[in-house]
Order: C-alpha cells, then sequence, then structure tokens
C-alpha cells in the first residue's frame, strides 16, 4: 500500500477543490517529530477492521492563512473558528484517504476530529503502525499530514 501517493493525492484534491490552493508536496520524512511549536494539529482517528489516524500539522501562521481561505476573510488568530476550519480539512482528508483505502480492502470509520493548539505540545502516535509524515508547501506556508494504519 502506497500511503505516500493516497496522502499526496488526497491532499492535493482538497486543497484544490476546497480552498482553491495549490498544496504541493514534498518527500515523505524518515523520522517523525511528535514535539510542536505555535502550531494546531488537527487527528481524525480510524477504527473498524483496520485502525489508525490521520493528523495534519500546522504552524500557527500557516492554519491563518488556510483559514481565511475557507472562509473567505482574513483571520489572525488562532480561535475556534481555526479550531473548526483545520479539524474540517482534515477529516476532509481522511475521507479522501478511507475512500482509497476502502477500495484496497481497508475497512475503517473516521472519528470526529479533534484539535490541539498551543504554544507547546507532544501528539504521540500509534506503536506498532505503519505510517508515513509527509511536509506540503502552499502560498504562506507549509505542514505536515501524518497518517498511520495499525499493523
Amino acid at each position: 500500500m502506497d500511503l505516500s501517493n493516497s496522502i499526496s493525492q488526497a491532499t492535493q484534491e482538497i486543497f484544490q477543490t476546497m480552498l482553491m490552493m495549490e498544496a504541493s508536496p514534498g518527500e515523505a520524512l524518515t523520522e517523525r517529530s511528535n514535539y510542536f511549536e505555535n502550531s494546531v494539529t488537527a487527528i481524525v482517528g480510524m477504527a473498524g477492521a483496520s485502525k489508525g489516524m490521520l493528523a495534519i500539522h500546522l504552524p500557527e501562521p500557516t492554519a491563518l492563512v488556510i483559514t481565511s481561505s475557507f472562509l473567505m476573510m482574513e483571520v489572525t488568530e488562532v480561535d475556534d473558528d481555526v479550531k473548526d476550519a483545520i479539524g474540517e480539512l482534515a477529516n476532509m482528508v481522511a475521507g479522501s484517504i478511507k475512500s482509497d483505502l476502502t477500495e484496497q480492502g481497508q475497512e475503517f470509520k473516521l472519528s470526529i476530529p479533534s484539535v490541539v493548539c498551543g504554544a507547546e505540545y507532544e501528539i504521540d502516535c500509534l506503536t506498532d503502525s505503519e505510517g508515513t509524515c509527509m511536509p506540503f508547501s502552499i502560498e504562506g506556508g507549509s505542514f505536515l499530514v501524518e497518517f498511520h494504519l495499525q499493523k
């Protein structure tokens, strides 16, 4: 299963259709970071025959750019609108990846997105999982999309 390709296609499609933005993928990271500063992270859990998670990690300025595009108005601080927009973004990307993986025989349901933000925090992912973390860049910033499925 090519998780990098699924993540890349899903993320690019959502950004093009929903945000009218180009999201350019980078090479999958060989090591993941679980420590974030001045960031916003949205997580969508997956449960069923397959278990996993999708997380989108954004520095605050990038989260503001994306939310401003979503809402079609300038957003200048991380508030409930930003949390809702980034949560919905994660939900859409996870849904697109789910469709791709369902075609490959991976069955699961998605949870409601959870959003974490702050000056400093850590996100631990599933142990014993297959996953990847891919960087993306947009006009106005960069972000990470991380996806893990339990083995």
